[in-house]
């Protein structure tokens, strides 16, 4: 075999006309032989893309069903995993079930903005690829029996980014709140404002809040949950006016990024610098709730503002 290998060889260097023995040789290279069983390269079979997570944090590899089991929470490092708005309503809600409102909006493209595309045909790949119409779903259902509305962001469109579509639903949630006498709940996860709304995006700050004002008059409950990352126009706005301002563990939160600020500053920043363990020891933050007690805490605090 270590002849006809080292014939094959020479003969493709000499550039000579290659014959059926050659062939045969050749296919041996891409042959592979195990427990008698012989396959080769071109069968091989790749493992499908979506079985496997690593954690960022510790590097755990973990099947997606068990990490979904424990709620996108690594088992190892406690590492609170990136999860959109259908997992978390799904983690909150009894048996899964809840309404969603105000799901026929959808952003448009006023300004004709264009940067690497136009913003209308990124609007349109974007819901083709996820299937969201917007970066913020609202729902309502029941948490433990408690009935609250959930506005929950998603990142993956377009980076969770604050637009007129997310201000106007976050402003009918509030008056669904108000009409039905319910507390409310924003999950927070944006880059901030959206920019290619321009003025109409930043329009949204005082917007929606000018609208949790009415909450407060009418004595509802604003709760907002912090999760990574929440910067820009969020921050800014209605994301640190709650009633309580809670995260989760390990969130990055700020106004502007931490590279941004240490480029401008030119000095190290401290460590941990807008995690939310750092907002919480410097009264930015009432407390950090782990997503396994979230469900429990929420109808606690829930029946402790209607009470």
């Amino acid at each position: 075999m270590k002849k006809e290998v080292e014939e094959d060889i020479e003969s493709n260097l000499t550039g000579s006309e290659e014959t059926p023995h050659t062939e045969v040789s050749k296919s041996r290279w891409f042959t592979r032989k195990r427990k008698g069983i012989t396959t080769s390269t071109a069968d091989k079979k790749e493992t499908p893309e979506g079985l496997w997570t690593k954690c960022p944090e510790c590097n755990l590899i973990s099947t997606t069903t068990e990490l979904k089991e424990n709620l996108f929470v690594c088992p190892k490092c406690n590492h609170h995993h990136r999860i959109g708005s259908e997992e978390y309503y799904d983690i909150l809600f009894d048996n899964q079930d809840y309404t969603e409102l105000f799901d026929n909006i959808r952003s448009k493209d006023a300004l004709g903005f264009t940067d690497l595309k136009n913003y209308q045909t990124r609007l349109d790949d974007i819901h083709a690829k996820t299937n969201l119409k917007d970066s913020m779903r609202v729902a309502v259902g029941k948490i433990n029996g408690e009935e609250m509305v959930v506005a929950c962001m998603d990142f993956e469109f377009i980076g969770g980014s604050l637009g007129s579509v997310m201000g106007e639903k976050f402003s009918r949630a509030v008056d669904y709140c108000l009409a039905h006498r319910l507390p409310y709940l924003v999950i927070s996860k944006s880059g901030g404002a959206r920019m290619m709304e321009s003025a109409f995006s930043l329009m949204q700050l005082a917007k929606t809040s000018g609208k949790l004002s009415q909450l407060s008059d009418a004595q509802l409950p604003f709760i907002s949950l912090l999760t990574d990352p929440t910067f820009g126009g969020i921050s800014a706005s209605f994301g640190m006016l709650g009633d309580l301002n809670i995260a989760e563990p390990g969130a990055l939160i700020g106004f502007a990024g931490p590279r941004v600020i240490k480029e401008t500053i030119k000095k190290d920043l401290p460590e941990g610098f807008q995690r939310s363990e750092f907002l919480l020891e410097h009264g930015f933050l009432d407390f950090i709730i782990d997503r396994k007690n979230l469900k429990d805490r929420l109808s606690q605090l829930a029946q402790l503002f209607r009470n």
